[in-house]
């Protein structure tokens, strides 16, 4: 798709794979190169498997990019925020396979799948968001009222509380966890199981149990491109 972002694709899954450095970061190219794949993987009905490299999925949106400026700030995040509303109305299932870390915008991008399988290890889930000086956006916001309980929404958001991936299944960030090695067999596997659901049936579906989810996330992008960002030094 581009220099960061790969696809591969097999009779009825794709595997995009996100590859931007040491924090595997969400630039305004990955984000380009995601739905380039995406693109592909509709046009073709293919189950998506999207993934990062090994030890890390993403450590978030690119600090190069949200140090910049805060103009700069709001153009990566509104994009990264479309970019969820893309993945949650998908018509394909979207599984993600979890290399390890999964921080703030990468905690996201789990949240805005429909499976998520992670690893075993001593890695860190969730939305340092707070922790880092940034008022929680209010598109974040909506995607975790959409995909956590409101006991985990709280100590997620408000508390920037990070997880093992172990206590990341319970508070909704992932499925299942499996040894590093079985990861990506794992998810072909799920994706080949997935390829047997009708497409239009679950298509229509997803919009259904999440239109409520996708009306709320489509009015917090609005709001969030009339505010300022606040990252707080």
């Amino acid at each position: 798709m581009n220099e960061f972002v790969s696809y591969h694709s097999s009779e009825n899954y794709a595997i995009i794979g996100i590859n931007n450095g040491k924090a595997n970061a969400i630039s305004h190219e990955v984000i380009d190169g995601i739905n380039l794949g995406l693109n592909e993987a509709e046009k073709n009905n293919l189950v998506v498997i999207l993934t990062g490299i090994s030890g890390i999925f993403s450590a978030g949106f690119d600090l190069k990019v949200m140090t910049k400026s805060l103009e700069s700030a709001k153009e990566l995040v509104t994009k990264g925020s479309r970019l969820s509303l893309r993945m949650l109305s998908f018509p394909m299932p979207i599984i993600v396979a979890c290399n390890g870390h999964a921080i703030a915008k990468g905690a996201f991008l789990l949240l805005s799948a429909d499976y998520r399988i992670g690893v075993e290890g001593d890695f860190k889930i969730g939305l340092n968001e707070v922790q880092i000086g940034m008022t929680m956006h209010h598109a974040g916001i909506a995607i975790a009222k959409a995909r956590l309980s409101e006991v985990y929404m709280n100590r997620s958001v408000i508390n920037a509380e990070i997880y093992n991936p172990k206590d990341a299944i319970s508070s909704g960030f992932l499925d299942v966890i499996v040894p590093e090695s079985e990861l990506i067999a794992t998810a072909v596997q799920t994706a080949k199981m997935f390829a047997k659901l009708n497409p239009i049936a679950h298509a229509a579906t997803k919009l259904r149990v999440r239109k409520h989810h996708l009306e709320n996330l489509k009015n917090a992008i609005e709001l969030d491109l009339n505010e300022e960002i606040s990252i707080n030094h």
